[in-house]
């Protein structure tokens, strides 16, 4: 239990809102539209008691949970926790009310949080540690009247339309059970649901006369989905068996009905105007016109080159009516809000604002039609990615094109670049604050702690705010629980957070205790690897996995001079991602934006403190974590010094530099063996148990191990573009993938050397894809269990590169 000076100080920095409001008036009616439309509280309270059974089931008899009305709450959405009456060892000692079963979620978190010094994370980040909260007939009071905590803002909102791709594919209904508990005790009350959008699409499709076989040329393979989606690509890891659709389509059910239960409002998916090539010859009028090329080596049209019909044709409203009316058929009337992203991808043909303004009405419309109250959800990335074009005429155009409050649009990048700010609070259009933090589902130990705990309250209390909630729009998840644990929480924070005094009750919360080591490692954290304020999206390109596709015989070495080291890389804007770019004549270098000597620090305290944490999975988690990331920023310095020896043809340094990052490699694969988190058997074989058959087996593996490596396509000389966007420091991974592809590299390098010609790197790129191509393929088994010890290698590693 917290001591109650802590407590007190907690209490201070959570009183009540005032009765102001930063939401604009026009959302208020969809707001209490779908409040209408939530399951009766005794079903929103049956829900809520068994996620308790889930979480804690020791204590289901510690909480009384109950549904309260807005009034209650000063007509806010809220939680309000206070002690049972009466309460005897026998009974109920904490009574949890909220304005739906999420708010009560997010009470019980809260109060096992601060009360009882909790912590909830992902599995896969170092899971629950509950062994701090006291048994039954014993937790801890909160004072007399309660604690009372409303959302300054409506909405919560959770997902980036790729995060499907990246993280959700291979899960069953236990796993997205588990995802959907985490996302209520968190408060998320807007979750996009993507799952099984393929399968409406079929039944959509084939009544305007599309095959099956035209379908198989259209969808992507499973774990492409998201980019078939978005008109990227077609085809590319496919097709769908039927086994793969009906099995989606009853996941999605089984989610949706869990989301609706605990008083969530779903976004689902609507027509974006991508659309399968076949439907040029069923209705060869329509305005359907080829998309340019996106990310492949050579403009295959197997896979790229989609077909996008225009939002000006009247076909477009009739497929997106169908489509909506499908999702009504299939799920029930569960939503009024639809997200559309369709000129995330491509720019209008025009950027006439009369012609933007008609394009963005016929994409409300085809909503509209079928759900009279529909509202549009838009990512907003275009406005920043392609700001070239998206002029201030052209957004508003594009967010003036449907009534005011029918349009809600994300503020994707807003943790780095907001947009808010220099669009006039989206010229008047309600957003939500977004932070989007990962790019690729990377395992990269990153942040901006301070932005987050600021960026949301300075943006609601600006003047005209027009910000109706906060979200999470990461490409991947199950990393850097430190940020998915303060992000939410600015759901419900009125007030800047004191991330110092914050990290240390996290730290705190985490391991179950008090460890000053860690408590100091935690302070060197936040200066370093989580205070990112250089303005670049993060994206792993560490050498190790992200290996340079580059010739060192065409620069010099005053290029590459210690002294010159400056943390940079060369990025473009693609669709949403920040692509690395790779020349002949520059070697791009990893972002690095704090001092390594801080993390060595870091590490060092986070060792010492296994003397007393050696035994909690959240402090193996992130030993093995900042292990990691310390040992793979050596390894890029390791990879300099061996470009260094070949330019200046020395063979001896080259030998051993080239050795020595191999050796890290081996190492660090080590390291991660011994954490079930960090094993890139499981990754495979969660795509394999979905599998019903053989042939569907050997597809979903060659899915997986394919978009975790060369993720697109090649030719026999010209890697992927997308090469190692995925990529994974995962054990299984760097030993069998990685460190051959180094190994190659190093012996062709030591080669030119000795035969004193000039590198051979078409030779490389041909071994190396050859390879990859191959295990892509392969079926090799990988552990799914950990192994080692992971505070003996971690001490060891340290001894061995630090001491």
């Amino acid at each position: 239990m917290f001591n109650s000076k802590l407590s007190f100080l907690i209490l201070l920095l959570l009183l009540p809102l005032s009765s102001s409001s930063s939401s604009p008036e026009a959302i208020q009616g969809l707001v209490e539209r779908l409040d209408t439309q939530r399951p009766s509280p005794f079903l929103q309270e049956s829900a809520a008691k068994a996620l308790l059974r889930r979480l804690l089931p020791t204590h289901l008899s510690s909480f009384e949970f109950k549904i309260l009305s807005k009034d209650a709450c000063g007509g806010y959405s809220c939680f309000w926790i206070t002690n049972y009456e009466n309460s005897s060892n026998k009974s109920a000692e904490i009574t949890v009310q909220g304005t739906t079963a999420v708010e009560i979620a997010s009470g019980l978190h809260w109060y096992l949080k601060y009360w009882c010094g909790a912590h909830v994370s992902w599995d896969k980040t170092g899971g629950i540690q509950i062994a701090s909260i006291p048994p039954t007939g014993n937790l801890p009071l909160v004072k007399k009247d309660g604690i009372m905590i409303q959302r300054p803002v409506q909405w919560n909102y959770y997902q980036n339309v790729v995060t499907s791709s990246y993280s959700y594919v291979w899960w069953d209904w236990e796993r997205w059970e588990k995802e959907i508990d985490w996302m209520a005790l968190q408060g998320i009350n807007l979750p996009l649901a993507f799952t099984g959008q393929e399968t409406i699409w079929q039944k959509v499709f084939m009544d305007f006369n599309i095959s099956a076989q035209d379908l198989n040329n259209f969808f992507g393979g499973p774990a492409f989905l998201a980019w078939a989606r978005m008109g990227n690509l077609h085809a590319w890891g496919g097709p769908l068996s039927q086994n793969w659709l009906d099995q989606q389509l009853a996941l999605q059910k089984q989610i949706l009905s869990r989301m609706i239960e605990l008083g969530m409002t779903p976004v689902l998916p609507s027509f974006s105007g991508n659309v399968p090539a076949a439907l040029r010859e069923i209705f060869p009028s329509a305005n359907i016109t080829r998309l340019g090329d996106w990310n492949t080596v050579d403009g295959n049209p197997r896979w790229c080159c989609t077909y996008l019909l225009d939002p000006s044709d009247p076909l477009f409203i009739q497929i997106g009516e169908a489509f909506i009316k499908r999702q009504i058929k299939e799920y029930g009337d569960v939503t009024d809000i639809y997200n559309c992203d369709t000129f995330n991808e491509n720019s209008p043909p025009t950027s006439d604002p009369a012609y933007i303004s008609s394009l963005g009405s016929a994409v409300y419309k085809a909503m509209s039609k079928a759900d009279k109250d529909a509202v549009w959800l838009m990512q907003g990335w275009l406005f920043y990615s392609d700001s070239s074009f998206w002029k201030p005429p052209q957004m508003k155009a594009l967010l003036h094109s449907v009534p005011f409050g029918k349009m809600i649009v994300l503020d994707l990048f807003a943790d780095v670049k907001p947009v808010w700010e220099s669009s006039s609070q989206f010229y008047g259009t309600p957003y939500v604050w977004c932070m989007l933090h990962n790019f690729g589902g990377n395992i990269e130990m990153y942040g901006v702690l301070d932005a987050l705990a600021s960026g949301p309250i300075d943006a609601r209390i600006s003047e005209n705010s027009t910000m109706v909630g906060v979200g999470m729009c990461m490409e991947g998840i199950e990393h850097n629980p430190v940020v998915y644990e303060l992000m939410p929480e600015m759901a419900f924070r009125k007030d800047k957070v004191r991330v110092e005094e914050w990290l240390r009750v996290y730290s705190r919360r985490r391991y179950g205790k008090s460890v000053k080591q860690a408590d100091a490692a935690w302070e060197i954290l936040h200066r370093s690897i989580y205070n990112c304020s250089d303005g670049i999206a993060d994206h792993n390109t560490d050498y190790i996995v992200k290996f340079p596709d580059w010739d060192p015989s065409l620069n010099t070495y005053s290029t590459f001079s210690k002294q010159n080291r400056t943390p940079s890389f060369i990025t473009t804007h693609r669709n949403r991602r920040f692509i690395l770019t790779e020349t002949q004549s520059t070697l791009p270098q990893p972002h690095l934006w704090y001092s390594t000597r801080d993390a060595i620090n870091a590490l060092k305290l986070f060792i010492d403190a296994g003397q007393d944490l050696a035994g909690s999975l959240t402090y193996r988690y992130d030993l093995v974590d900042l292990t990691r990331q310390v040992l793979s920023k050596l390894a890029n310095q390791v990879y300099l010094d061996a470009i260094i020896a070949f330019q200046h043809k020395d063979a001896k340094a080259l030998k051993s530099h080239s050795q020595k990052f191999e050796q890290l490699i081996i190492d660090i694969d080590e390291l991660l063996a011994t954490d079930d988190n960090f094993l890139l058997g499981t990754w495979l074989e969660s795509a394999k148990k979905l599998a019903l058959n053989p042939s569907e087996k050997r597809q979903y593996e060659w899915n997986a191990r394919t978009q975790i490596t060369m993720w697109y396509d090649t030719t026999k000389t010209n890697q992927s573009q997308l090469h190692d966007y995925a990529n994974k420091f995962w054990s299984g991974l760097l030993v069998d993938y990685y460190l051959p592809r180094a190994s190659m590299y190093f012996n062709r390098l030591s080669e030119s050397l000795r035969e004193n010609t000039r590198f051979k790197i078409v030779e490389w790129r041909t071994e190396w894809i050859s390879y990859s191509n191959k295990w892509q393929q392969d079926t090799k088994l990988y552990l799914v269990k950990a192994q080692g010890d992971a505070l003996a290698i971690s001490t060891s590693l340290f001894q061995k590169y630090f001491g």
